[in-house]
């Protein structure tokens, strides 16, 4: 059954149907689904913020915001207006140009990342067949932009801040490549739509965290300090660092670095839920739950309902994903930078590689099972 609508095509041809020519068609569905990525992770920025504030308060046995709107939810619109509004500050002897450049080349990579991310099997803005791994290379870009923040606020302290996330970044990238390595070696494929139709079928069963669950534990840690959340959130430790590579920057540019951990976040648990566990898949597969019902698998309503059910499971996972790092932040200590270094180098490479060369013997071994 097809897991979703062509929204392309439904709407390329419902210009055409208008008068419009092909192309004009084409061209003007171009920035639709980039202005909706924006938009989208803007809200889901609002929301986690939110969630996070609120969570942050239970387990501290606290009430949170609630003043901003019904419940506190409009508090992080609130602090977005006051940055947006605050005098932008830049230190006298600080490269201007680099001070300035550094928070945008944090946020234009994850937004980017976005255009990979499958919401259903037509729900995503472009299908790369190196989908997985542009997003590995887009976020290699950011540890730049901090490194430049940090040495460009002419700050001793800022610039401690810029090497520790690049150092950091280095670290986990391997391990976290290396975990997408098994799973793309599974699917035969580095396209996330393939990935996620190769767990299709079997339901839960067949989600990759069962024939990955030593890939599922390596990738989560390692997009938890990319995105520098605690307990690896070394480049910004208040205790150390004042702020980090973010301790001279003021007003929307701080603002920036905000929005960019956030949107990382966010993006990282999405990519989770569609490496491991299945995308916008329902734990029941649907296409047997509709025969079982006698409705037929080409009804237009039913293609309605089974869109509907990719998108919810799919925030659904990544929104449970969200939870537990917000979670991981109040409740773990944060280690120190040779304790990280030391994770990422002597523990999460060696089985990281292991997990590697076992998938492979496994794929040779029971090919049905590891996609051989």
């Amino acid at each position: 059954m097809n897991a979703g609508i062509d929204l392309q095509g439904s709407f390329i041809e419902s210009l055409k149907d208008f008068g419009i020519p092909s192309g004009a068609a084409k061209a003007m569905w171009m920035p639709l689904p980039m202005f909706l990525m924006i938009i989208g992770a803007t809200v889901g920025v609002l929301v986690v913020v939110w969630l996070e504030r609120k969570i942050s308060a239970a387990a501290q046995q606290r009430i949170g915001p609630e003043y901003a709107g019904p419940l506190g939810v409009l508090q992080a619109v609130a602090d977005g207006l006051k940055l947006v509004f605050k005098e932008d500050i830049v230190p006298a002897k600080a490269d201007r140009w680099l001070f300035t450049l550094g928070p945008i080349l944090v946020v234009i990579p994850v937004f980017l990342s976005y255009l990979i991310v499958p919401f259903g099997q037509n729900l995503i803005i472009t299908n790369v067949g190196l989908g997985i791994f542009l997003w590995i290379s887009l976020s290699s870009i950011q540890p730049i932009g901090l490194l430049m923040s940090g040495y460009a606020s002419n700050n001793k302290y800022s610039l401690l801040g810029g090497l520790r996330a690049a150092a950091q970044s280095i670290s986990y990238e391997i391990p976290l490549a290396l975990a997408v390595l098994a799973v793309v070696m599974m699917s035969n494929s580095l396209s996330t739509i393939d990935i996620v139709e190769k767990q299709s079928g079997y339901g839960i069963l067949g989600w990759n965290i069962w024939r990955q669950p030593v890939g599922f534990l390596i990738f989560w840690i390692a997009a938890l300090a990319e995105c520098e959340r605690l307990p690896f959130d070394l480049p910004e430790a208040e205790e150390e660092l004042v702020a980090g590579y973010q301790t001279e920057y003021a007003g929307m540019k701080f603002g920036l670095f905000y929005i960019g951990s956030y949107v990382n976040l966010i993006l990282s648990a999405i990519l989770v839920a569609v490496l491991y566990l299945g995308g916008w898949e329902f734990p029941i597969p649907l296409d047997r739950l509709a025969t079982w019902l006698g409705v037929s698998e080409t009804s237009s309503w039913l293609q309605v309902i089974t869109a509907s059910v990719g998108i919810t499971m799919t925030l659904l996972k990544a929104y449970f994903l969200l939870f537990i790092a917000v979670l991981l932040r109040w409740t773990v200590p944060r280690v120190r930078i040779d304790q990280l270094l030391n994770l990422g180098w002597k523990f999460l490479l060696p089985i990281g590689l292991v997990n590697l060369l076992l998938t492979a013997a496994l794929k040779l071994t029971f090919p049905v099972a590891f996609g051989g």
